[in-house]
């Protein structure tokens, strides 16, 4: 997957998991992305080989009383396309910190 398909939306994924989070609802709650949003995002990224994922144990999701949760991690892929995404949304920084507010034309 290149770097340039990395969407900003893909970007905050990437970086909730660099940030340690592992599942689901860990990075929704950080990214405040809709479910809709971020599993579409982590299965895209895990076909392209910048994420990988497994399942906990049964008896570990059994004994807290939930659903067992799938984790996912960065690949050495998935830190490069971060780091790419990162620069490349750090430049769009200049285009608003110049930027006059709203208003005050």
């Amino acid at each position: 997957m290149s770097e340039s398909r990395i969407t900003y939306n893909g970007a905050l994924v990437l970086q909730a998991l660099a940030r340690g989070l592992r599942y689901g609802f860990e990075i929704m709650d950080l990214t405040a992305l809709p479910s809709g949003t971020v599993y579409p995002i982590l299965r895209r990224f895990e076909h392209g080989g910048l994420v990988s994922s497994s399942w906990e144990e049964t008896e570990a999701a059994h004994e807290q009383g939930r659903p067992r949760r799938r984790y996912y991690r960065l690949t050495a892929a998935g830190e490069s396309a971060l780091t790419q995404a990162v620069e490349r949304f750090r430049a769009h920084e200049r285009v608003f910190a110049d930027a006059p507010s709203p208003g005050s034309r």
